[in-house]
């Protein structure tokens, strides 16, 4: 695997240059929050606004109403970037300021993912996107977005820039953690479920980055080569669903250029596919200095543009002016000279008030100011809805001889009985204390949460609560000699080892090592702790050893054979420690699954420089359709960990498949039986083979769901699989058509253990 170039914002960037910018913007955001807030709009009756603030007539009917209302200087207000600029007004992502005399409230945006995010302060930080996938459970998922929402909306903020939906083309994806996985039926269902919770308050989404996004490495200016059948197979669907099942609010354009053009001045993808395929009717807001024209992006289908710098003149000695290709001196000019029509201005403004309205935007409007920003978002509820993701997105990897749960195993070293407390437990890592859990619950660059004032339960904290409350007896070390990891584990009955990645917006991973990085607000630094051989001298030392992995994607273990027990909680949020602890002491059973397949080292995988990060400003992507599991499967490699695989504290049989043509697709139904002893979760997944000429990988996942059974209970799965499971994108009629003949059915625990098998005959 290609080792890619660090970019400038984690390579060059020292803690000391990392803290003087943070205190920059500390202090401008305080002056300007200073300032008294601008006056939000009210949702009134009658007077002026009455055409469009008439909630009988529909959010197209009103906001048609709107424009026709409007001059010029109103309607480009409307698609561009408001002072004060980036993260300095009330330490959000930018925003579009209200227009009082017209009710139009303001369009205020903030990152991201994890919670509302950014310079944000006071907010809960819940496990990031690549947890929330890996809990396989769209009913918590739309929890999680619904708090998420209500969190913003508190904070003065309507528009959250998440869910980010890219595919995990590569693992050493530096926004992995930010994504929902490497496949797109997987990311689809996330994807809408955490959107619909968003959208549940009068807050808009935003599916993001749209499209074909998946490297950090030259990500301003690569060129993804994809032709159109792995696109829609593969890196759009989850757009697709967001915008037809999940009617997101807003898109987000990507940094990259796509098949040529840059995303956010590319026709095929605005508006070929994304408004006349799909029937997307809200608005394209760029990413932050996405913009590289006014003509060729207004043409498009870019309706607002957002910069990263776009300082008041006083400020551009120290930041520079940056560039704002939709202010109303470009656009006015490109009208003048007649290389855009008003109907493009029209269309721009009303593809953003159109959401508004619909989503209750106008009728309950937020108000940014001071007052907002210093306000704690979180809630109780929200904090119970971040120790069930966390927990229920924790993968078990490993567990030697039922060494988890702790509170059902017997001791080594001490003698106590299970459940009879009286254990030591070492507790060891950087990432295990306070400080490094600040740094490993969370993703670096824009998504990254700080939940100030700091709260973060570290897994130590959490482990010592449980310990206490069963007899226990916790010692910690910070392990990076390797020496005090060697004699905290040789004493213990149980040994706890932490450890993390840095995973970062702005860099891809150099490989699948573990660097632990520390982070304020947006900008990250790697820091020099070794905590591979922390881990080796660990398991050495202590057979009874449980590896914890805080981090954003895969990474390699060379000392897995000698571990007693791996869990993957991700970036765990504010309540990792708790989530951890409740696992660890069988109090919650681990309950995630594999949204991304783990390769067995960094060159099993093996992408050509052409293929990744890319040779002459274009990345090829000349794999096609095998992306993740596909790939494994149709080349035959064993993976470390296979895609959805993951251990829970007990067993489960499946059995009586019944498979039947339905419609135009299939119904599958089968029984699922708990067969051990304890209460536990399962995620049946079902596969669909298409027949060989297809064309097909061997097979994709098309169906899952997530089954809670007592000992002994079974119940019987039903999953109705429709027409799009057996169809493929065919470039040449402009549509997805289905393959005649047998298509296989597989179901199991994950994609190498599919234990039932079937097959029906589709109709066309």
């Amino acid at each position: 695997m290609t080792r890619p170039r660090r970019t400038l914002l984690t390579s060059r960037l020292t803690p000391r240059l990392i803290s003087g910018l943070a205190s920059l913007l500390g202090l401008l955001g305080a002056a300007l929050t200073a300032l008294p807030p601008l006056a939000p709009a009210g949702a009134v009756a009658d007077g002026p606004c009455a055409a469009w603030m008439d909630r009988s007539k529909s959010p197209s009917a009103r906001a048609d109403a709107l424009v026709r209302a409007m001059d010029l200087d109103q309607k480009l207000h409307m698609v561009t970037f408001g002072n004060p600029p980036w993260v300095t007004y009330y330490g959000t992502a930018g925003h579009v300021t209200a227009i009082p005399e017209l009710c139009v409230p303001d369009l205020v945006l903030s990152d991201a993912g994890s919670g509302v995010a950014g310079l944000q302060i006071a907010t809960t930080v819940f496990p990031s996107g690549v947890a929330q996938a890996s809990t396989w459970d769209p009913a918590l998922q739309r929890r999680l977005g619904r708090a998420i929402g209500a969190e913003a909306h508190r904070k003065g903020i309507n528009v959250m820039l998440a869910p980010g939906m890219n595919i995990a083309r590569t693992p050493v994806l530096g926004r992995n953690f930010e994504y929902f996985g490497e496949d797109p039926y997987l990311a689809s269902r996330t994807a809408v479920s955490v959107i619909n919770g968003i959208q549940d308050n009068p807050v808009l989404a935003d599916a993001k980055h749209y499209a074909v996004n998946n490297q950090e490495t030259d990500r301003m200016t690569v060129d993804a080569r994809v032709d159109e059948r792995t696109m829609r197979d593969i890196y759009l669907p989850a757009f697709e669903a967001s915008v037809k099942e999940a009617n997101v609010g807003s898109v987000m354009c990507a940094y990259n250029r796509v098949n040529g053009p840059y995303a956010c001045e590319n026709r095929p993808l605005l508006t070929k596919i994304l408004r006349r395929d799909w029937g997307f009717d809200g608005f394209v807001v760029s990413d932050w200095g996405a913009v590289h024209s006014t003509v060729p992006s207004v043409k498009a289908g870019l309706d607002l543009e957002m910069n990263v710098f776009d300082f008041p003149a006083q400020l551009t000695p120290i930041f520079g002016a940056g560039s704002r290709y939709y202010g109303a001196d470009s656009l006015k000019a490109a009208l003048r000279d007649g290389k855009i029509k008003p109907s493009h201005i029209n269309g721009m403004v009303r593809n953003i008030v159109r959401p508004m309205f619909e989503h209750g935007l106008f009728e309950d409007p937020v108000k940014p100011g001071l007052d907002p920003y210093l306000r704690d978002a979180t809630t109780p509820e929200h904090l119970a809805v971040a120790r069930d993701v966390a927990a229920e997105g924790t993968v078990m990897l490993k567990n030697r001889r039922d060494l988890l749960p702790i509170d059902e195993t017997e001791t080594g070293t001490t003698g106590a009985a299970g459940g009879a407390g009286g254990r030591t437990i070492a507790v060891i890592g950087w990432a295990a204390n306070p400080i490094g859990a600040a740094n490993a619950t969370s993703g670096g660059g824009s998504s990254h949460g700080s939940g100030l004032p700091p709260r973060v339960v570290s897994p130590l904290e959490g482990i010592q609560r449980q310990a206490r409350a069963h007899g226990d007896r916790v010692i910690y070390v910070e392990g990076s000699s390797g020496l005090d990891a060697r004699l905290a584990a040789s004493v213990a009955d149980v040994v706890v080892v932490v450890a993390t990645d840095g995973s970062t917006e702005g860099a891809d991973r150099p490989d699948l090592g573990l660097r632990p990085s520390v982070c304020v607000a947006v900008f990250c630094s790697a820091i020099p702790i070794e905590q591979e051989a922390m881990i080796e001298a660990a398991v050495e030392a202590n057979p009874r050893t449980v590896v914890v992995l805080d981090v954003g994607g895969p990474v390699r273990m060379p000392w897995l054979d000698k571990a007693g027990a791996v869990l993957v909680p991700w970036y765990g949020g504010l309540e990792h420690g708790n989530a951890l602890a409740s696992v660890l002491y069988g109090e919650r059973e681990p309950g995630g699954r594999l949204p991304q397949t783990f390769p067995r080292s960094e060159g099993q995988v093996p992408f050509t420089q052409q293929q990744y990060p890319g040779r002459d400003g274009k990345a090829v992507y000349s794999e096609g359709l095998l992306v993740g599991y596909r790939w494994y499967d149709a080349k035959r490699e064993r993976p470390l960990f296979p895609f959805g695989f993951g251990l829970g504290y007990t067993t489960f049989r499946y059995s009586d498949l019944s498979v039947r043509r339905a419609g135009k697709g299939a119904s599958v139904s089968f029984r699922v039986r708990n067969t051990g002893d304890r209460v536990g979760s399962d995620v049946p997944q079902v596969y669909v083979a298409a027949p060989r000429r297809a064309g097909e990988p061997p097979r994709q996942l098309k169906g899952f769901e997530k089954v809670e059974l007592q000992p002994g209970e079974s119940t019987r799965v039903r999953i109705t699989l429709d027409r799009r499971a057996f169809a493929q994108w065919d470039p040449r009629r402009d549509r997805w058509k289905v393959t005649p003949g047998r298509h296989g059915i597989a179901v199991g625990p994950h994609s190498r253990d599919l234990r039932l098998r079937g097959a029906v005959r589709p109709r066309g």
